[in-house]
């Protein structure tokens, strides 16, 4: 039987979900990858243990994360059940839903009937009564936003959630949802997007503006760019890397020459400044202002560890941000 790091929380930091009273680590994990039907039960177990032995409190998924979809939130359940469920209170546990989960009309988008009905799949895979974050997945246009929000608050009156979150949305769009939500008075608190050093799509949109004038926190997803801001790829595809192995969001025809030679210049500033790539990566992402937590994926515990310590160096100085931009951009 599982028992805690008692020095767990000895490290880690922990910020507020903008003016919320909601705390996340800096470092949180998402489930997207390696806990389907096809991963290692029991590697995933470690990497769970891992995790939350290092102060990483916040575990995040989503109703089609798999293969196959909902596997993740089956398998994740079935941790909780036999290691976890005396830490629940410990735990902010996140899923979400908007992209395409079954067949028929009810299975996608941003319908009252397709969240309420896959947040109660969603629970019952992990045999919870309630997620601490319940996020629309994706903004969809085919469907009225006060819809979209007024289940999102109805998930929360209903104890079904604590509180409410968005991904994927742009900052225009989640501004007009905020509103709606306040009229609602659903705790809506946190945003969820992509970003890292080399997809600056974010800045495009006004996510982050948008953000810190509504005081809602943001969590960063693929912060490491599915990987590649790593050094594993700086002598040629690995047998066990997401290209491989998967090669839905990674594939092999888009690491080309002019992408590892900025990888490689940004692992050299990296080594100078005493951390890993992906220390940097992090490092990068989390000292954006509007940021409250990089969200981490894993195949293995000590990627999990390699990433904490990227709290150890979080600071840059404005030479190092002007040449990681030179290279990136």
């Amino acid at each position: 039987m599982y028992t805690a790091n008692e020095n767990r929380y000895k490290n880690m930091q922990y910020n507020r979900c903008g003016e919320s009273g909601l705390k996340l680590p800096a470092v949180s994990l998402g489930l997207w990858h390696n806990f389907g039907d096809t991963g290692s039960f029991e590697n995933m177990c470690e990497m769970i243990f891992t995790a939350f032995d290092n102060g990483v409190t916040h575990f995040d998924l989503a109703n089609n994360y798999g293969p196959n979809p909902g596997s993740a939130e089956t398998n994740f359940g079935k941790i909780l059940k036999e290691h976890l469920f005396s830490y629940r209170d410990e735990m902010i546990i996140s899923t979400k839903a908007g992209y395409f989960m079954w067949e028929g009309p009810y299975g996608d988008g941003g319908s009252r009937k397709y969240l309420i009905s896959s947040l109660d799949q969603s629970l019952k895979r992990m045999g919870l009564d309630y997620v601490d974050i319940f996020y629309h997945h994706r903004m969809d246009k085919e469907t009225p936003l006060y819809e979209t929000m007024w289940a999102l608050a109805d998930a929360v009156k209903s104890g079904k959630a604590l509180y409410a979150g968005l991904s994927n949305y742009d900052g225009k769009t989640m501004i007009e949802a905020a509103k709606i939500l306040n009229e609602l008075h659903c705790p809506f608190v946190i945003n969820q997007n992509r970003y890292s050093i080399l997809d600056r799509g974010l800045d495009k949109n006004k996510i982050f503006d948008a953000a810190l004038d509504e005081k809602k926190g943001m969590i960063i997803f693929s912060p490491l760019a599915q990987g590649l801001l790593t050094d594993r790829y700086l002598k040629g595809i690995p047998e066990d890397s997401r290209v491989k192995t998967d090669g839905r969001f990674l594939k092999a025809e888009g690491i080309t020459p002019q992408l590892v030679e900025k990888i490689a210049r940004l692992n050299e500033l990296a080594k100078k400044r005493g951390q890993t790539l992906a220390q940097m990566a992090l490092a990068w992402v989390y000292n954006n202002d509007a940021v409250t937590s990089v969200l981490i994926g894993a195949s293995k515990p000590e990627q999990i560890l390699d990433c904490i310590k990227m709290l150890d160096n979080v600071c840059f100085t404005d030479e190092e941000l002007k040449l990681i931009d030179d290279i990136a951009l």
